[in-house]
């Protein structure tokens, strides 16, 4: 009795543990190790740098990392839609009965007409094969037995509490494909322009810093190279499936344990932060658009210009000739 009390507060510990930490970090024992792997590598690295020798470089690279996290100013919900029926007219009809349920659904949950937009994808006729029975053959035909018609929905929302309400409207509806959702920011280059000023800054402290340690920037040629990226939550969905799975009627059996089907889950993991100067929105609790702006600078050594050679002054000299010709010819002194 000791031993199963202690093993189920064993047991309730661990699941207090997994909530905490997040169910990402036991995903594998395989993982935990690659983890474990991964804090020697980073401790080694900062060991190298520490014991590295330096060597005379007349480079000096100057480098700022901008990242801001947007959290978009409007979302765009894309539905698939698709209806069959026994002709063109019933198949037309149904599709237009249900995009008025959910049309009146969606705006009594407060979202515009004018941001709920209709989209036809296809409409064709559907095939079945008949056989063609013959006295000395048989045939395969393909006649028209129906119709399928496609719609997309796409539905706006400003915010993501609203989204909800969305898919509830389309579930009753019995509409549950859902396509994407794209994320929008209504002026982007104001975010641009805010990471250059911030960059700006924090250049100029790095540039101050070498300064400080001596360095003549003005005696440095520089040369430049910069980028900039944007990223949309969709691209940051990473996907894991839980590795250990234990039940409390294990302790119950004297024997076997079925297991369970373990489901492939996903989470947003976005840019990481880590190798940034400045992080503009630094806590996300949602998904959101994360624009980024870096900027490098390299400094060489400007050549020396050669000095000018000393030129040799040479004094002028003055002679007089006779006016008859004599060949008697004088130097004329002039202090």
């Amino acid at each position: 009795m000791k031993n199963t009390t202690f093993a189920f507060f064993l047991l309730i510990s661990s699941v207090i543990s997994a909530q905490i930490n997040g169910n990402v970090s036991s995903i594998s024992r395989q993982n935990v190790v690659h983890m474990e792997n991964n804090s020697i590598i980073y401790k080694d690295q900062i060991n190298q740098f520490r014991k590295q020798n330096l060597v005379p470089n007349p480079i000096i690279t100057l480098d700022v990392k901008a990242l801001h996290n947007i959290i978009a100013d409007s979302y765009t919900a894309v539905f698939n839609v698709t209806q069959i029926g026994k002709t063109s007219e019933e198949t037309n009809r149904l599709m237009k009965n249900r995009m008025a349920k959910v049309k009146n659904e969606l705006l009594a949950n407060g979202i515009p007409e004018q941001d709920i937009i209709l989209d036809v994808v296809s409409f064709i006729p559907i095939y079945e094969t008949v056989v063609e029975h013959k006295i000395f053959s048989k045939k395969y035909n393909e006649v028209p037995k129906g119709f399928e018609l496609q719609q997309n929905i796409h539905v706006k929302f400003t915010k993501v509490n609203q989204f909800e309400k969305i898919l509830s409207a389309c579930a009753n509806n019995e509409i549950y494909n859902l396509v994407k959702v794209d994320y929008f920011i209504d002026n982007i280059q104001e975010i641009y322009s805010q990471l250059r000023v911030e960059i700006l800054k924090t250049l100029k402290e790095k540039q101050q810093f070498y300064t400080d340690l001596g360095f003549d920037i003005t005696l440095y040629k520089p040369t430049i190279a910069d980028t900039q990226y944007c990223y949309f939550p969709k691209e940051f969905y990473k996907e894991y499936q839980a590795f250990n799975s234990t039940s409390i009627e294990a302790f119950s059996k004297k024997q076997g344990v079925q297991k369970t089907t373990k489901p492939i889950s996903y989470y947003y993991d976005p840019l990481s932060f880590k190798d940034y100067d400045i992080v503009i929105n630094s806590s996300i609790v949602e998904p959101v658009i994360q624009i980024g702006l870096e900027i490098k600078l390299q400094y060489t050594s400007k050549p020396q210009e050669p000095k000018p050679a000393d030129k040799e002054t040479v004094a002028p000299k003055y002679f007089l000739i006779s006016p008859n010709g004599s060949i008697d010819v004088k130097e004329l002194k002039i202090s």
